[in-house]
């Protein structure tokens, strides 16, 4: 894959680069890739030479973007039917974007969904290949993915993934051009201080998951089969009885196929010592990061894995599965079971509660590890993938 860091452009004007951002996914409960387009987006706006401008796939809805994005991008752009246009640009290079958002001199599509332009160049984030090779483990709607990411790198489209394992899949699997494929790297935030947040403060948060101030292990991320939280109700029934103080939370909001770690909550015989929280607001979802005994992380399968970047980010310290990109973003900073062993996460997690050292030297292992992550350096990335389209 080509270093984004010697990427050179033939791009040479006094003008700022016009970039058209696509940020639909910020119009709903913000996802991993909603804090793509969150975070990556207003620090590109931030950037010298760069003239961001977002845009939504939306009739109405699009209006949201302004309060999602508050001053910090612009939104510029007209109403765009989304159900027509998706059906139109799956079939044909029509109607161009341009129609809608004006002149630009990129177009990047941050969910694996770049539209047809007449006169930009394109660029389009790839997260991951869940569709193609865990068709089981995706939502329906997505498993049309596969074919518009071909039919992307067939008219030249430069793809950005947000790692290395990844980019190496999408050459292995669509024989894109190595030199067309540019890995960079997701940021983490700078997150608030979230230890020490009173009950005003959360909103009765503490009181509602009755926590009480008991150790917890925590797994965070939309409920859904790829996540596997029904292995980590499994390793926590593994543990429980030796464990009679220890809970189980599991953070984020309900996905498609919840029913199947509803059914493993209910039949495990520690229910009562299992809380779903739901969908929660950006200060509980810190507090819970920063005051876990173990951040877990069972995913099968992932393209980066946000989360237990974030638990580092609090000194939490994590375990996870070997699945996919997660051995290349975690580095020697998490501890690593096999996708899928419940057995070795709960062997895992009793490692880090009960060894002192081996939870010290890793916190402290990680928060080195975690300072190469800024989305500073994401968005300055993301532009080196710009100019390589520009002068190419």
């Amino acid at each position: 894959m080509p270093d984004v860091n010697i990427a050179q452009s033939a791009y040479c004007s006094n003008k700022a680069m016009r970039v058209a951002w696509e940020a639909t996914a910020l119009l709903g409960p913000r996802t991993g890739v909603g804090e793509f387009c969150y975070h990556a987006g207003v620090e590109l706006a931030k950037l010298d030479g760069i003239e961001l401008s977002a845009f939504a796939v939306s009739w109405r809805r699009r209006r949201l973007l302004v309060d999602a994005l508050g001053a910090r991008v612009s939104v510029r752009q007209l109403a765009m039917p989304a159900r027509p246009l998706q059906t139109l640009w799956s079939r044909s290079d029509f109607p161009p974007v341009e129609l809608f958002i004006g002149r630009a001199d990129i177009v990047h599509g941050t969910n694996f969904v770049v539209p047809p332009a007449r006169w930009a160049k394109r660029v389009v984030t790839v997260h991951d290949l869940t569709p193609l090779l865990f068709p089981e483990a995706a939502h329906r709607s997505t498993l049309v993915f596969p074919r518009l990411i071909a039919r992307a790198i067939d008219r030249g489209v430069l793809i950005h993934t947000p790692s290395e394992f990844v980019a190496r899949e999408v050459v292995e699997h669509f024989g894109a051009d190595p030199s067309r494929v540019f890995a960079v790297h997701h940021g983490i935030p700078q997150l608030e201080e979230a230890r020490d947040f009173t009950h005003a403060e959360l909103g009765g948060f503490l009181s509602r998951t009755a926590l009480g101030g008991a150790p917890f292990i925590l797994g965070l991320g939309t409920i859904e089969p790829r996540k596997d939280f029904v292995s980590l109700v499994a390793a926590f029934a593994l543990i429980a009885s030796e464990e009679p103080d220890l809970r189980l939370v599991i953070a984020g909001q309900k996905g498609w196929g919840s029913a199947t770690l509803d059914a493993a909550i209910a039949a495990s015989p520690f229910q009562d010592r299992i809380q779903l929280t739901g969908y929660l607001s950006a200060r509980e979802r810190n507090w819970l990061l920063a005051n876990a005994a173990v951040f877990a992380y069972p995913s099968i399968y992932e393209g980066f894995g946000l989360p237990p970047i974030e638990a580092m980010r609090f000194g939490t310290p994590v375990v996870s599965s070997d699945a996919g990109s997660l051995p290349e973003v975690l580095g020697d900073a998490a501890e690593f079971f096999p996708v899928g062993n419940s057995q070795a996460l709960a062997k895992a997690i009793l490692l880090l509660l009960h060894n002192d050292q081996l939870r010290q030297s890793q916190i402290e292992r990680a928060s080195s590890w975690i300072a190469q992550f800024s989305w500073t350096n994401s968005a300055r990335g993301l532009t080196k993938i710009y100019h390589a389209a520009l002068g190419g």
